[in-house]
C-alpha cells in the first residue's frame, strides 16, 4: 500500500487545465498551450479514473476537488484490483494510440501506457516480495495536510473533515483505515514475504502522536465545526494501532534492510535510472573523488576570504562556516535575503526565464519533519490553478535522530545559496511553476514524472548558479554535490548488501560532513523511506550535462543557454531517453 500511495502522489490524476495561473509572469513564460495538449489531457482522464478510486488523495492534491472528501482504498485484494483497473486503462490508451496521428499526442499516449505498465509491475513485485504494511498515522496526516493549508482554496477545507471521518470510520459506508491496514498485514502472513524494517516500525510508533498532534493543530488553524468526534476517534485509533505495532509487528520486523536484487532493480527503474546498480556505483565513485578534490582545492581560498581559523582541509572549513548559526526564528528572513538576490542574477545572466512574483519559503512543522525530514518542495495544484504557488519547506530537525535531532546543515548563510537554488529557483519551484504556466500536457507533467528528471533538473540548476555565488556558497554547493555522489554509491551498496549502515554513516559524517540528524535521515531514505531514489540526483544531473554538451557541440556559436534551459522546462518531466530525443530532433534543428 505504501508503494501504491507513493506512486499515486507523484502521479497526477489528470483533466485539462481549467484556469491559468493568474500571478504575473514574464511574457516568455506565460503562454497558451498548443491545441494538441487538450487532446492529450482528454486521454489522461482514462488513467485518472483508474487511479482515483484507489488513491483519491493524489487526485485531490493535483487539483481535482471532486475527490477532496475521499480516502485511500485499503480494502481486501486492493493490490490486485488496482492492477486490473490499470490494465484496463492501458488497453484503452493502446487502442487510442493505434488511431492517433498527431506526433505529440502519440508520445503522450505512450508515456501513459508506459506509466500504467510500470505501476502494474511495481504492484506485482511488491505483492511478491513484501508484507502489506502501512504507516497508517502518517497516511492520515498527509491526507489531511494536503487539504488544510494556505495554498488550497478555503472552499475546499471543509472536505478535510469528511476525509478524516472516512479515515476513522465515522462516515457512512466507511471503515477505519487503521483496522483496514491491520487486516491487510494479517492477511499477507505466511507467504514468506519481507517484513517491514525494524527502524521504520520504530519510527511509525514514535511519530504517531506527532502526526495526531499535527492534525489537531491543522484544525486549530483551519477550524471545522463538528471535528472533535473525528479527532478524538483518530487519537484513540492511532494509539491502538501503535500498541498493535509494538506487540505484533515490531517483534518480527527485520533488522537487515537489504532488498532482493530484482526488487531493488525495479526501484531504480521506477525513479528513472536506466543503468545497472553496479554501473551507477562506478560512476558515482568517480564523481565522489573528483568533487572531494575540488572541495580541497577551494578550501584555502574560502578560509582566506572569510578569515577562518580553519586549516586548509575542506572539513575544517565547513565546520567553521557552520559556526555562523542562524537562529530558527530568523531562518525564513535570512533565506528570503538570498532568495531575493537569486532572481536578478538568473535574469541578468540569461540562465532561464523566471516569473516576476516572489517564491514561497517556510519552515516545516514537527509533524511535517517527521513525515519528510529533508528539505523539500511542496508543489501547487496543477489542475485548475488560480494562482496557488508551491512551497519550499525547510525542516529544522529530524525527530528520528532522537537526542541528535537538530540540523546544522542548513542554518548558516553559506548553505542558503545552494538550497534555495535547488528547492526554489531555478530548481524545483521554477520547474513546477513552468508546467502550470507554459501549458505542459498532463502526461508530461504528471504521468511521465520521474525523480531522475525532477532531481536532475534541480541539481543542474544548482550548478548553473555556482559561478555567481560567493566562495563560501560555492564550497557548500560542492558539499551538496558530494552528497549526491555519496547517495548514488551508498544507496545501491546498502540495498545490495555490499556495505553496512555503520560504514555508510562514517562516510556521510566524516567525508560529506553531515550532522548526525542529517546522516540518519539519509540512511533511512536509502533503506526504507525510498530505496533507489537517492541515486536519481546524480544520475539525472549527469544525463542533463551529457545533453548540454551534445547540444553545444552540435550548435557551436549558435548554442543559446537561455533557449536550451527554457526548452528543457517546456518538456515537463520526460524520462531521460525521451528528453534526449526531444533535444536531438526538436531543439538542435530549431536552433540551426
Amino acid at each position: 500500500m505504501k508503494l501504491v500511495l507513493a506512486a499515486a502522489i507523484a502521479v497526477a490524476l489528470a483533466v485539462p487545465f481549467a484556469t491559468r495561473a493568474q500571478s504575473p509572469a514574464t511574457p516568455s513564460v506565460a503562454r497558451s498551450a498548443p491545441a494538441w495538449v487538450a487532446t492529450s489531457n482528454g486521454h489522461a482522464q482514462v488513467l485518472m479514473e483508474a487511479e482515483a478510486a484507489f488513491a483519491p488523495e493524489a487526485a485531490a492534491l493535483s487539483g481535482l476537488s471532486q475527490y477532496d472528501g475521499m480516502a485511500a482504498d485499503l480494502g481486501p485484494d486492493v493490490a490486485q484490483r488496482r492492477r486490473d483497473a490499470l490494465a484496463q486503462a492501458r488497453a484503452r490508451l493502446q487502442r487510442a494510440l493505434e488511431t492517433e496521428r498527431d506526433a505529440n499526442v502519440r508520445q503522450d499516449l505512450q508515456i501513459m501506457i508506459d506509466a500504467a505498465a510500470l505501476r502494474i509491475e511495481g504492484s506485482a513485485l511488491s505483492s511478491r516480495y513484501r508484507r502489506d504494511w502501512t504507516d497508517a498515522a502518517q497516511l492520515v496526516f498527509r491526507g489531511q495536510q494536503a487539504l488544510l493549508q494556505k495554498q488550497v482554496s478555503a472552499t475546499r477545507h471543509p472536505r478535510a473533515l469528511e476525509r478524516l471521518q472516512r479515515y476513522v470510520g465515522l462516515h457512512p459506508q466507511s471503515a477505519s483505515v487503521f483496522e483496514q491496514a491491520k487486516a491487510r498485514y494479517v492477511e499477507s502472513a505466511g507467504k514468506d514475504l519481507l517484513e517491514p524494517t525494524r527502524l521504520e516500525v520504530e519510527q511509525a510508533i514514535a511519530n504517531a502522536g506527532t502526526y495526531v498532534d499535527g492534525i489537531r493543530k491543522l484544525y486549530a488553524e483551519y477550524p471545522q465545526p463538528g471535528a472533535e468526534p473525528a479527532l478524538d476517534a483518530l487519537q484513540t485509533q492511532a494509539a491502538a494501532y501503535t500498541a498493535w505495532l509494538s506487540e505484533s509487528v515490531l517483534p518480527v520486523s527485520r533488522v537487515d534492510a537489504k532488498l532482493p536484487a530484482e526488487l531493488y532493480a525495479f526501484q531504480l527503474k521506477q525513479v528513472g535510472i536506466d543503468i545497472s546498480p553496479q554501473l551507477l556505483i562506478q560512476r558515482a565513485q568517480l564523481e565522489f573523488m573528483e568533487t572531494r578534490a575540488a572541495m580541497q582545492a577551494l578550501a584555502p581560498l574560502v578560509a582566506r576570504q572569510k578569515d577562518l581559523k580553519a586549516t586548509n582541509d575542506y572539513r575544517e572549513v565547513i565546520r567553521e562556516l557552520k559556526r555562523d548559526t542562524i537562529p530558527n526564528d530568523q531562518l525564513e528572513a535570512r533565506y528570503r535575503e538570498i532568495i531575493d538576490a537569486i532572481d536578478p542574477i538568473i535574469r541578468r545572466e540569461r540562465i532561464v526565464d523566471v516569473p516576476q512574483r516572489p517564491m514561497v519559503m517556510r519552515l516545516g512543522t514537527p509533524a511535517e519533519s517527521a513525515a519528510q525530514p529533508a528539505p523539500h518542495f511542496r508543489g501547487a495544484q496543477l489542475i485548475g490553478n488560480t494562482g496557488q504557488q508551491g512551497q519550499f519547506v525547510l525542516p529544522v530537525g529530524n525527530p528520528a535522530a532522537g537526542a541528535d535531532s537538530a540540523y546544522d546543515d542548513f542554518n548558516f548563510p553559506s548553505a542558503a545559496w545552494t538550497l534555495s537554488a535547488h528547492e526554489g529557483r531555478p530548481g524545483h519551484e521554477l520547474q513546477s511553476a513552468s508546467m502550470i504556466e507554459r501549458g505542459v500536457s498532463l502526461a508530461r507533467a504528471l504521468f511521465a514524472s520521474n525523480s531522475v528528471n525532477g532531481e536532475g533538473w534541480a541539481l543542474y540548476a544548482e550548478a548553473e548558479m555556482v559561478p555567481y555565488e560567493p566562495l563560501d556558497g560555492q564550497m557548500i554547493a560542492l558539499q551538496f554535490r558530494l552528497l549526491r555522489a555519496a547517495r548514488a554509491m551508498l544507496d545501491p551498496m546498502l540495498n545490495l548488501g555490499m556495505l553496512d549502515r555503520q560504514r555508510a554513516q562514517k562516510v556521510l559524517r566524516e567525508d560529506v560532513m553531515l550532522s548526525p540528524a542529517m546522516a540518519t535521515q539519509e540512511l533511512d531514505r536509502y533503506q526504507f523511506r525510498w530505496p533507489g531514489q537517492a541515486g536519481s540526483y546524480f544520475y539525472g544531473y549527469a544525463r542533463l550535462l551529457e545533453l548540454r554538451v551534445e547540444a553545444e557541440l552540435a550548435l557551436g556559436e549558435r548554442f543559446d543557454r537561455l533557449a536550451f534551459n527554457n526548452f528543457l522546462l517546456d518538456q515537463g518531466r520526460l524520462p531521460p531517453n525521451q528528453l534526449a530525443e526531444a533535444v536531438r530532433t526538436q531543439f538542435i534543428p530549431s536552433q540551426r
